[in-house]
């Protein structure tokens, strides 16, 4: 666990959060010492306050009114134990929508109906049957006589706009209403560079594994909003639709044209590294053509897998199969191997965990509780952590330690299980799969990512993305 004080100024990209720009305390989030200490966010952390900073919170809630509450303000944010609440949004008039297409002229007629009054920019890549010019002054179409792939295509729409916002759709999705709304409220922070809308299914009852798909596809990011920040919960957003700052993105240098999977968590990155805020805004909703078809669907979760060691090679350290202290690492390893000996290891390092947070929360109210808490809070995210890696990550190695023994055999059908079982309540949705088939999907997405994981390590001929990242 981090720790964080407020400082006195905030550098940020684009200066400093308006009058009337609010704050809300996460509801997740513990208060003690009167509200001068907070912990949460994620990674989990403690925020320290002033006193006079924790008077400016009124309840759960700080509106920017001076350079002060702004600082404030911009901490509670950039510690991940506030969300935005922004008072005005920029006008749709400044937004120029980019649509790279290939071979789906349907699918851009049906999102077109779906963006009246916007500016649009359809890019033609290369398409066997060039994409029909639309009626529509706002609309032009680009066409490219040979595909040089979506990222080049994006990065052309990015040099014609002359908006200040572009918001990037792939053919393949539809926006559904206040979308745009809803992302544009962000940029009233000038911080912010990139808003993604949660992508839900556009057809999620065509079969059990549309259904699958409905409640745990690779783009579909959650319920929660949340800063776009690696090693959290939300790490990245997916370029089949999000809105950015133009002159952001191309003074980062647009997308990646060598990267033709993964392109999109480079951006995030990049766009991280240069100092600029993201942000995941689930109100926001827009549906896409999930790949329902078994073969296609498989492949492509190869295809997600073969991203990472590209990422890793460009992002050092910024993907690792887990993130996890040592003292949780070594009682999850314990746990596993089913014995009373290693249950016995299993609580003593938890122990040693409670007592080096207890010392950190010695100056508050019931510093043990606290510490029970945390302490308790990270072994099951750490023992999800393991099971989900297994199951994931590493499955070939997984695979061949339970042919070889029977011990990690009934270890693996056991974390195999559970984790599926929890992923299943964590991600369950109204007419959903059922907890069998849903498991069975979520094994195959697995085995189909982690096969394209360990072929890219191969490919790149470098091991990195497979380390994980064990802390002290």
């Amino acid at each position: 666990m981090s720790q964080a004080t407020t400082p006195e100024t905030a550098q940020t990209p684009g200066g400093r959060l308006p009058d009337g720009f609010g704050v809300r305390i996460d509801p997740r989030v513990r208060r003690f010492a009167g509200g001068q200490v907070l912990i949460g966010g994620s990674p989990t952390r403690m925020l320290k306050l002033a006193p006079a900073a924790a008077a400016m919170i009124d309840g759960d809630h700080l509106e920017v009114v001076d350079s002060r509450t702004a600082v404030v303000a911009r901490r509670l944010l950039d510690s991940g134990v506030g969300n935005p609440r922004p008072t005005r949004l920029p006008s749709t008039s400044d937004v120029t929508v980019i649509v790279p297409v290939r071979n789906n002229a349907a699918g851009v007629r049906r999102l077109l109906q779906a963006l009246p009054g916007l500016e649009v920019i359809v890019i033609d890549d290369g398409s066997d049957t060039p994409v029909v010019t639309s009626e529509d002054p706002r609309v032009r179409v680009l066409r490219s006589d040979v595909s040089r792939g979506p990222s080049a295509a994006r990065n052309r729409g990015l040099r014609e706009a002359r908006t200040e916002f572009v918001a990037f759709l792939d053919s393949d999705v539809v926006p559904r209403i206040g979308w745009l709304e809803a992302s544009l409220g962000h940029f009233s922070d000038p911080a912010v560079a990139l808003v993604a809308p949660r992508i839900v299914a556009l057809d999620p009852d065509n079969g059990a594994l549309a259904r699958y798909e409905h409640a745990r596809s690779s783009l579909d990011l959650g319920r929660r909003e949340a800063a776009v920040v690696a090693g959290s919960p939300v790490s990245y957003v997916p370029s089949a639709a999000m809105v950015v700052r133009r002159e952001a993105l191309a003074g980062c240098g647009g997308f990646d044209e060598t990267m033709h999977v993964a392109e999109d968590v480079d951006v995030c990155r990049r766009l991280r590294a240069a100092g600029w805020r993201l942000r995941y805004e689930p109100i926001a909703r827009v549906a896409h053509d999930h790949r329902v078809g078994f073969r296609e669907w498989f492949s492509r979760k190869v295809f997600y897998g073969t991203g990472a060691a590209p990422l890793e090679a460009r992002h050092p350290g910024t993907v690792p199969p887990m993130a996890i202290s040592v003292w949780t690492l070594l009682a999850c390893a314990a746990v596993a191997t089913l014995t009373r000996f290693g249950f016995v290891v299993a609580v003593l390092s938890q122990f040693v965990t409670l007592l080096r947070l207890r010392r950190m929360f010695a100056e508050l109210d019931r510093p043990t509780r606290i510490a029970a808490v945390l302490t308790g809070q990270g072994f099951a995210g750490g023992m999800w952590q393991v099971a989900s890696a297994a199951c994931r990550h590493y499955w070939p190695l997984t695979f061949v330690a339970a042919v070889l023994s029977s011990k990690v055999r009934r270890a693996v059908v056991a974390f195999a299980v559970a984790e599926g079982i929890w992923d299943w309540y964590s991600h369950r949705e109204g007419g959903g799969l059922d907890p069998v088939r849903y498991v069975f999907y979520k094994r195959l997405d697995d085995i189909a990512y982690g096969a394209g994981l360990w072929k890219g390590v191969v490919d790149a001929r470098d091991p990195a993305a497979l380390m994980p990242d064990i802390r002290s």
